[in-house]
């Protein structure tokens, strides 16, 4: 006669079966600051207290730009956010979301930066070092602010759209940009290749172990749905009694 499991084998299986689920229930982008909202059209979605944009930067592709178009649109379209591959000519767009900003003078400044801290994700860690272009503030009823500029060095850099007149400026009016010129946008870490080689390995070894157990000659599937019903009634009867008192 087969005997009972006990609740930390139940246990287990139900967590080997939760496990085994993970990998098709996560999100596609789970790597981004928390700043950035990447998306697959928009480039990412820039925030502070006051303002919102959708931002992108283009790098204009090498070559002749008509056998672009039609051997690799794709190539030709591919927007980029805090990270581009390289420098060369560079189209920055940002796409105002508030109303009120579209009647609100904005001025935009690209500065070189310098990192002095060891973690990227904190501005603190950065300093401004020169200026590389700025514009005046003008209106843009629209709704898009576009800017271009021929990049020569890589390295890290910042986009600062200034919200407002020049003397009523201040740091909540101020959407900053973070950049990073000549690193491969599309790279992934050790650790979350290490991830997805762990979740293969369960995805592959977990079927097994449950199909072992389900169709073992010794634990027939049966019982084993039997013994997975009844315990699960006791738990919820109990659960009720303990509810009433």
């Amino acid at each position: 006669m087969m005997k009972p499991f006990t609740t930390k084998q139940l246990l287990t299986i139900l967590l080997c079966g939760t496990i085994l689920l993970l990998p098709a229930c996560s999100k596609k982008n789970v790597t981004a600051p928390v700043q950035f909202d990447y998306t697959e059209t928009v480039g990412c979605l820039v925030t502070n207290d006051l303002y919102a944009i959708y931002f992108s930067a283009y790098l204009k592709p090498e070559g002749d730009l008509e056998n672009i178009k039609g051997k690799d649109r794709n190539k030709l379209l591919r927007s980029y956010c805090k990270k581009i591959p390289k420098t060369g000519s560079l189209y920055f767009t940002a796409d105002l979301v508030d109303e009120d900003a579209r009647e609100t003078p904005i001025s935009v400044r690209l500065v070189k930066q310098e990192l002095i801290g060891q973690d990227e994700k904190k501005v603190e860690n950065f300093k401004d070092t020169g200026t590389i272009f700025e514009v005046p503030a003008k209106l843009y009823p629209r709704g898009m602010v576009e800017t271009h500029i021929e990049l020569d060095k890589e390295g890290f850099y910042a986009l600062y759209l200034s919200v407002g007149e020049e003397n009523t400026i201040t740091e909540e009016s101020i959407l900053r940009i973070p950049l990073h010129v000549g690193v491969d946008p599309d790279a992934v870490s050790p650790w979350h290749i290490a991830l997805r080689i762990l979740a293969v390995c369960l995805g592959l070894i977990i079927p097994v172990i449950l199909g072992l157990i389900m169709f073992s000659p010794i634990i027939p599937a049966k019982q084993w749905v039997q013994e997975i019903s009844r315990r699960s009634f006791f738990l919820s009867h109990k659960q009720g009694i303990e509810t009433q008192k």
